[in-house]
C-alpha cells in the first residue's frame, strides 16, 4: 500500500515446507495439480511446524516490495513532471493577469480592481493545488507491506497408490526431462526462434518460443521418453492451458532420450487429440504414436537427424 492506504499491487506466494530442508517458494497454481485426499489419523511433524516468517520476508515480500518500489517510482515520476509543467504553465498565465490587472487599475480602467483580486486568487489556488499535488506524490511514492495473511494451509501427502503400474509411470525422470528440454531448446534457437526456459515457473508449458520476425509466439510443453514410444501426461494445469491457448500452444516430444535423443515432429494444439483421463490422479496420457512421427529432414539441416543426439 501507498501512503495515501491505496492498494497498488496484490501477489499471492507458494511456500513449501519439508522436514529438514529448507523453505523453498512454488508457483500457487501448482495447487490445481493435487486431489484431495482423507488426512492421516497420525499428521507428519511438518504440521506443527512454525511459519516461516522470516524467511518469507527475506526470500520474497521484501524482493516484491522492491519490485514494485522500482515500478512505483518510476509511474509517479512521470506523474510528478507533468504536475509540475502543467501547474507552472498556469501559474505563469496568472502572473500575467495580475501583471496586466495592476497596469489596468493604475491606468483607472474600470472593472480592474475586481479583475485583480480575481487574479491573486486564481494564483493562490494554483500554488495551494501545487503543493497538494507534491505532497500526495510524496505519499504515493512510499511504499509500505500491509494486510500479509496466510489464506490456507495444504498437507501434501504420497498417492496411496504410488507404486501402481499406472501411478509409478507418473513419477518425473530428471534425466530424461532434462535431455528433452535441451534438445527443444536447441532446435527452437536454430530455428531463428528466442527460446526461454520456464519449466520451473508451472506456468502449464516449459518454453516460450517467439519468432521475431514473424511474431510468432509458441507455448511449448516437453515431454521426453527414455524409449523410442510410450505415453505421455499432462497434467490439469498442463491440460487447462493446453485448451485455453490452443492458438499458440504445442507439444514437443523427444523419444530415445537415453540414448539416441529424437525429436518428433511438433504438435500444435494438442488438445485437439482424445487424451485419456487418469481419475485416480488428476492427469491426462496420450499414446505418442497418435500424434507424432520423425522430424523429416534433409542432408546437413540439422543434427537430430539420423538419431544423433
Amino acid at each position: 500500500m501507498d501512503g495515501l492506504g491505496h492498494v497498488i499491487h496484490e501477489r499471492l506466494f507458494a511456500v513449501e515446507l519439508t522436514e529438514k530442508v529448507e523453505p523453498c517458494l512454488r508457483e500457487p497454481n501448482m495447487l490445481g495439480n493435487f486431489s484431495p485426499a482423507t488426512p492421516p489419523e497420525e499428521l507428519p511433524p511438518v504440521v506443527n511446524a512454525p511459519e516461516p516468517s522470516a524467511w518469507l520476508h527475506e526470500n520474497a515480500l521484501r524482493i516484491f516490495l522492491e519490485e514494485t518500489q522500482q515500478e512505483r517510482m518510476a509511474e509517479v515520476g512521470r506523474i510528478a513532471e507533468h504536475v509540475e509543467l502543467s501547474l507552472t504553465e498556469l501559474l505563469q498565465r496568472a502572473d500575467e493577469e495580475i501583471g496586466k490587472a495592476i497596469e489596468d487599475k493604475e491606468k483607472g480602467i474600470g472593472g480592474a480592481e475586481g479583475r485583480l483580486a480575481q487574479a491573486e486568487n486564481r494564483h493562490a489556488e494554483l500554488l495551494s493545488r501545487r503543493e497538494r499535488r507534491r505532497q500526495e506524490l510524496e505519499r504515493e511514492r512510499s511504499l509500505s507491506l500491509q494486510g500479509i495473511e496466510r489464506i490456507s494451509s495444504v498437507l501434501v501427502l504420497p498417492h496411496p497408490e504410488r507404486d501402481a503400474s499406472d501411478i509409478y509411470r507418473m513419477r518425473p525422470n530428471p534425466e530424461t526431462e532434462g535431455t528433452a528440454m535441451q534438445v527443444v531448446m536447441e532446435y527452437e534457437a536454430a530455428q531463428g526462434r528466442q527460446v526461454y526456459d520456464v519449466h520451473e515457473k508451472n506456468l502449464g508449458y516449459d518454453v516460450t518460443s517467439l519468432d521475431l520476425n514473424s511474431g510468432e509466439l509458441r507455448l511449448i510443453e516437453v515431454k521426453g521418453l527414455a524409449g523410442d514410444t510410450g505415453t505421455i501426461l499432462l497434467t490439469p494445469n498442463e491440460r487447462r492451458v493446453a485448451e485455453d491457448r490452443r492458438d499458440c500452444y504445442w507439444l514437443y516430444v523427444v523419444t530415445n532420450c537415453s540414448e539416441y535423443a529424437q525429436l518428433q515432429e511438433p504438435v500444435k494444439d494438442p488438445a485437439r487429440f482424445p487424451w485419456h483421463e487418469v481419475s485416480k490422479v488428476a492427469h491426462y496420457w496420450l499414446e505418442v504414436n497418435a500424434v507424432t512421427k520423425p522430424i523429416v529432414v534433409r542432408e546437413g539441416e540439422s543434427q537430430y537427424e539420423k538419431g544423433d543426439p
